[in-house]
């Protein structure tokens, strides 16, 4: 009920008189009057108007006595009822109060001032009442929706009330927990000693403060089920600031605890082995450094990577590799003694801790054991397979005072032995730091390069094998260092990867393609499509889209003539984000390539899921077209496959005539390769364009 400018009275009134008297009275009044003379009449006066309040005299035509209080109740329970009545009607006016009615008031008495101060003060009560109960009601909503318990007790420790989430967690119904002692209803018990633990609320009564549970407190809830519970209990207080009791407010954190705990050992266990990160590892090394220089001992660090683990992974799935990683794990766990340490500190890396070594010889004593211990196949699913392990060594304290200086040094000795045929051991000396140094020198050199313009782009046809028209480019880095000379990408994308540079380095490459194809095509050359290489790194990178969409504004060339070029390793290491972004770049029209089709292991599940338009036929498969193995089936194959898919197929590395022949013969459609040129620069591709335009003036 709400009182405004358009609130009216109902005055219920058979005789003309008192009615007129009435509202003479309340003239001053700003409640609109409207007036029935019958129970009938008040009752349908009462629907679809703002009446706010009633005056009822109980003795009507059409009703007489108590059942007329009773109907206009009925009709309207939550409006307040002043009774009106003659002196002889005092006992119905106090048998109409016991029912609900406000007040009432004697004819005889009625003046002005009485019944205006009566008709308002009984509005006041029922609105003061309303808003009582809305908010008793708001408070009882936002309770039963918070995510904690509630529970309060009077100050003699009895239970008042109960949220839902508190019956829940005790097992108590509020009614039936209602005016129980608090012990009885609340259980708790330390979670170490199993003793019950004191309660909060009493200790918030007694010391007149907000309080807590100490840690690792247990609630126990009536069926005997447990929680793991924080909490806070704080006093309440009266107008007068006198304790009349105490509220608590508590939650479950038995999840929280087991995630933190779950958190803590994921944060220094790998969580595919179980076995110690590079975090713990670095610690227990620390400690064993410490603990070796006061007792002048030597330790020593081998570090182990699978042989080839990559190609097993690519080709069989990294499920089948996660396998291999553990049953590596178990078995080189089996060549090591209990005060040694194994850690998993990377893909296929791990790195064993000798705690306590006498001399050079055990340590490799130990890396035989392990190279000894892989050598039985690995029986994985129907696959058998065969891996082996290069270590490097280094010792405390003659390779290093310090973890990562140690870490280092055993790191270093095992790309050592790598170089030396794999499957092998080596131990750190000072001179295997030349390599490292030199790849820090052209880390740096690197980094220098784009602002020093030393990148350059060189550009290889792609040929229509029937006509032998240029069809379009697949524009090559390459980096002219000052000293160096000609860098071929093989020794510079892997560190610009490595060290993010490939990033900035993709997006210039993307930059000078798109401007150097344009300005072949305004120089009235063949428009042609224009084919870019993108790693992983750069295809993955946050702004990768919003860049490339820049690069094409700006240099003005025809997305639709932009052909992106991807590996099957950079589509699968997240195939719902690799989905999306190649979803972005069809939608702007840009042609996807798959590069070195047939290298990967899942090559059929993605060229269904993802939209590529064109299959690139590795060149290993097409230097195998004329030699005694399956490479002539496999590129049939291939062809067949992507014609059927509607997919356009180019055919790399052709050299040989004969190569050309055959892919011909099986229809394919496109080719590059030194058969019809190297990669050159801008200047000679544009001859190569010009002569591809005479020879089709001439045809």
């Amino acid at each position: 009920m709400t009182v405004n400018a358009n609130s009216a009275l109902l005055l219920i009134e058979n005789d003309a008189a008192d009615s007129l008297a009435i509202r003479e009275m309340l003239a001053g009044d700003p409640l609109d009057i409207q007036c029935a003379e019958s129970l009938s009449g008040g009752i349908e006066r009462l629907s679809g108007s703002n009446i706010v309040a009633i005056l009822l005299n109980l003795s009507l035509p059409d009703s007489k006595g108590i059942e007329t209080f009773d109907n206009i109740y009925a009709a309207a329970p939550a409006l307040p009822i002043l009774i009106l009545g003659d002196s002889g009607v005092e006992g119905l006016a106090i048998q109409a109060l016991q029912r609900g009615a406000q007040d009432y008031l004697l004819k005889p008495h009625l003046n002005s001032h009485s019944l205006t101060r009566a008709l308002h003060n009984m509005i006041e009560r029922k609105l003061l009442k309303e808003a009582l109960f809305q908010e008793k009601e708001r408070a009882q909503v936002m309770l039963n929706c918070i995510g904690d318990a509630v529970l309060s007790t009077d100050v003699s420790g009895n239970i008042n009330y109960l949220n839902v989430v508190a019956e829940r967690m005790t097992g108590w119904p509020w009614k039936e927990a209602s005016g129980r002692p608090l012990a009885e209803v609340l259980h708790i018990i330390d979670g170490s000693t199993r003793e019950p633990a004191r309660s909060p609320l009493e200790l918030s009564i007694q010391q007149d403060k907000t309080v807590g549970l100490s840690a690792n407190c247990i609630l126990i809830r009536r069926d005997g089920y447990e929680s793991r519970i924080e909490d806070s209990s704080a006093p309440i207080h009266d107008g007068q600031n006198r304790i009349t009791g105490a509220v608590m407010v508590f939650h479950d954190v038995s999840v929280a605890r087991a995630m933190a705990i779950q958190m803590s050992h994921l944060a220094q266990y790998d969580c595919l082995t179980d076995l110690p990160n590079r975090v713990l590892l670095k610690d227990r090394l620390t400690q064993a450094i410490a603990l070796s220089h006061l007792r002048s001992n030597q330790l020593a660090l081998l570090y182990l990577d699978l042989d080839r683990f990559k190609s097993i992974n690519d080709s069989l799935g990294y499920a089948l590799g996660d396998q291999l990683l553990q049953s590596v794990a178990e078995r080189v766990g089996t060549c090591l003694r209990s005060t040694d340490t194994l850690s998993r500190v990377g893909g296929d890396e791990f790195v064993v801790m000798l705690a306590e070594v006498k001399s050079a010889g055990e340590s490799a004593t130990i890396a035989r054991r392990i190279m000894a211990a892989l050598v039985p196949p690995h029986h994985m699913a129907e696959h058998e397979l065969h891996v082996s392990v290069s270590i490097g060594i280094s010792n405390y304290p003659g390779d290093g005072l310090e973890v990562d200086a140690l870490l280092a040094s055993a790191e270093t000795a095992m790309y050592k032995a790598k170089e030396n045929g794999r499957n092998n051991y080596r131990f750190f000396t000072p001179e295997m730091n030349t390599g490292a140094v030199e790849r820090q020198s052209l880390e740096g050199d690197l980094r220098r390069a784009l602002d020093r313009q030393e990148f350059v782009l060189h550009y290889q046809p792609k040929v229509n094998l029937e006509t032998g028209a240029i069809t379009g480019a697949e524009a090559l880095v390459r980096w002219m260092h000052p000293d160096r000379g000609l860098v071929p990408p093989l020794q510079f994308i892997a560190i610009a990867e490595d060290t993010g540079l490939i990033v900035p380095i993709g997006q210039w490459v993307l930059r000078e393609a798109c401007t150097q194809a344009q300005k072949w095509m305004d120089a009235g050359l063949p428009s042609m499509s224009m084919a870019v290489n993108v790693s992983s790194v750069e295809f993955r990178s946050p702004g990768f889209l919003a860049s490339l969409r820049t690069i094409l504004h700006e240099t003005g060339w025809d997305p639709h003539l932009l052909e992106i070029e991807l590996t099957e390793s950079v589509l699968m290491q997240d195939s719902e984000t690799s989905a999306s972004v190649l979803q972005a770049l069809k939608a702007m029209g840009i042609q996807l390539a798959l590069d070195d089709f047939g290298t990967g292991y899942s090559s059929l599940s993605y060229l269904k899921r993802f939209p590529i338009n064109v299959l690139k036929i590795d060149q290993s498969f097409v230097r195998d077209i004329n030699a005694d193995s399956n490479g002539p089936t496999i590129v049939e194959a291939v062809i067949s496959m992507g014609k059927s898919l509607k997919q356009r197929v180019i055919a790399e590395g052709i050299e040989t005539a004969e190569q050309l022949a055959f892919l011909l013969a099986h229809r394919c459609d496109e080719g590059q390769g030194y058969y019809f040129s190297p990669p050159v620069i801008a200047a000679q591709f544009g001859q190569l364009l010009e002569s591809s335009l005479a020879s089709a003036v001439v045809s």
